[in-house]
């Protein structure tokens, strides 16, 4: 049976009651029916559609996936960035140069006729809502909703608010998480949800909907907000937190507002973290070891932790997913029978692996004019880049690393760092001025525009993902658990999810000691770069290459152990028992 557009007009009522349909399924399209909303500055879910920058996004855009795959009761709130996060070129210098990333909206999504405004500097700001929809394994449909104030009704200032994901000022900033969260919430409502009893701030860019909550309500029950929202937070790194005086929040915000946020964060400011924290029901940080960090920074007890994963269909490559449909069945909706992995037969898992790496390579070629060898381990490094996670750590000691590496690795490099990070800037060129040093000697290439697209040809095609960020300021990462659906090797500081997937010499490798920081103190980086060279140079280069068999049984113990666990199946499940209250009936 053909399942009818969640937003027909009168759909519910033409909905075909044919054989094999129920009641449930009509009702499950029902607004009314809803009763988590999730709110996100940034969500990713095609490459093509421009609205994430990073690792928070895609996160969230894969919770939102495993949600449509479970039937969970949810639909998903952002805004709608016309011009993207930004377009990375590398200039002839090795710096990063941003351009416009041009879209066309109509393309990808729907344009619905709902239409809310929100008062910023005492004028109205008008909002209109375009739909993308996520059908599940089952046909099970979650909506996410992107805010759109680039239209003719709105002056050519407040048309900007939804071009840029993290640019501007902070006055556009908190224009911008206006509009996310008293705008999304009001959307909501105009949309026909008005049975939302849990309110999930994907980080606290959309704290201000609780304003709006309290408005509703009369202003009148503080702890009847805090029952509604839970809040996850994201990273250790106070660069990631928003912090808004009073003095600019008096100048933008309506005086009603104003005078209740007083009252709620009698400061002097808003930090969008501690509004998080300070009213909502549930709070969690994204791993084991950031919880023990979040708990020192914010000096509170009360955080609990979901680890991250990754939705298993979209990260694993097409070819190994075949295999797991022969040898796992039903794998996609419940990645925990990867588990079964270790009975995978040697010779296909490396066929296929093979398969991924020269995919990955003709891609090279076509962009660089490069030309890699499949019989050498390669070695992966692509993310955010900022000076935390250190992708310059590898070159540490360059002759040390000639010494180990010279005709056995080649490296490849990827990442953005945000237009107004010069420190992350100055990372990616020391990497690109290496790679010309290293010209003959170490094959290093660095990819341009780093993108889900690109993510998904390099967590399958590599042999090895490097993950080098200074502990303890990775709260989670997830790239790493891409690679172990596709049976890649980790070989990261001990930090984030690593802490909890690391088995040494089974499922991966660790650089450094175990972790025993819980602040942010700096260390001798040095004994990291050691370390890592070690590591190197008596494990994973001679297992590469005289033991075959033992890397292998590593791929696969990878994908029974990692990926069977690290999966936004297994989020979604946690989030659902301990933060959203909602039942087993429904996944």
């Amino acid at each position: 049976m053909e399942m009818s557009n969640l937003h027909d007009k009168g759909s519910l009522m033409n909905y075909n009651i044919g054989v094999g349909s129920s009641l449930i399924k009509l009702m499950e399209m029902d607004p009314k029916y809803r009763t988590i909303a999730y709110f996100s500055m940034e969500i990713g879910v095609e490459s093509d559609i421009p609205t994430y920058a990073g690792g928070l996004g895609i996160l969230a855009g894969d919770v939102l996936k495993s949600s449509a795959d479970l039937g969970v009761p949810i639909v998903g709130i952002t805004l709608l960035y016309k011009h993207g996060y930004f377009k990375q070129r590398i200039d002839e210098n090795g710096r990063q140069v941003e351009e416009p990333y041009q879209w066309n909206p109509e393309e990808k999504l729907t344009l619905l006729p709902n239409e809310v405004n929100v008062e910023i500097e005492g004028r109205p700001v008008h909002v209109r809502v375009w739909v993308y929809e996520i059908v599940g394994q089952s046909g099970y449909i979650v909506p996410i909703y992107f805010l759109d104030t680039d239209y003719d009704k709105n002056t050519p200032e407040d048309r900007t608010f939804s071009w840029y994901l993290y640019g501007g000022d902070l006055r556009y900033r908190l224009c911008q998480e206006m509009i996310l969260g008293i705008g999304g919430l009001r959307i909501l409502r105009d949309l026909g949800y008005n049975n939302i009893n849990t309110f999930h701030l994907n980080e606290g860019h959309a704290g201000f909907l609780a304003l709006e909550l309290l408005r509703e309500q009369g202003y009148v029950d503080f702890a009847k907000i805090k029952e509604q929202v839970v809040f996850t937070s994201h990273t250790p790194v106070p660069a990631g937190h928003d912090y808004f005086p009073f003095e600019l929040i008096e100048k933008t915000m309506s005086p009603v507002f104003v005078d209740y946020l007083k009252q709620m964060m009698p400061n002097g400011g808003v930090s969008m973290v501690d509004f998080g924290l300070k009213y909502s029901r549930f709070i969690n940080a994204v791993s084991k070891k950031h919880r023990e960090v979040s708990k020192k920074l914010y000096n509170t007890e009360s955080i609990d932790y979901i680890t991250n994963g990754v939705h298993s269909a979209s990260w694993t490559s097409s070819n190994i997913q075949k295999l797991f449909d022969e040898h796992m069945p039903g794998w996609r909706n419940d990645p925990s029978r990867l588990v079964m992995a270790m009975k995978l037969k040697d010779d296909e898992l490396w066929k296929e692996h093979q398969a991924n790496k020269m995919f990955l390579f003709s891609k090279i070629l076509e962009r660089t004019g490069v030309e890699l060898d499949a019989e050498i381990l390669t070695i992966g490094f692509a993310r955010r880049a900022v000076a935390y996670k250190r992708a310059d750590l590898l070159f540490k000691d360059i002759n040390r690393l000639i010494d180990i590496c010279s005709g056995k690795v080649q490296l490849i490099f990827s990442g953005k760092a945000h237009p107004s990070d010069e420190e992350g800037k100055a990372m990616i060129q020391r990497v690109i001025n290496f790679s010309k040093e290293l010209s003959g000697k170490i094959p290093v290439i660095f990819l341009e525009n780093y993108d889900m697209e690109l993510a998904g040809l390099l967590t399958a095609g590599v042999d090895v993902w490097l993950n080098t960020p200074l502990r303890p300021r990775e709260a989670s990462g997830t790239s790493g658990m891409k690679c172990a659906h596709n049976g890649v090797l980790n070989l990261s500081i001990l930090d984030g999810w690593w802490v909890e997937g690391w088995i040494e010499d089974v499922t991966g490798w660790a650089i450094g000691p175990e972790p025993t920081e819980v602040e942010l103190t700096h260390y001798d980086e040095s004994k990291d770069a050691e370390a890592l060279y070690k590591t190197l140079e008596e494990k994973v280069i001679p297992l590469y290459y005289q033991h075959r068999d033992r890397w292998i049984s590593m791929m696969k113990n990878s994908i029974a152990l990692n990926a069977s666990y690290f999966n936004t199946h297994r989020v979604v499940r946690e989030y659902c028992e301990r933060a959203y209250k909602v039942y087993q009936k429904y996944y």
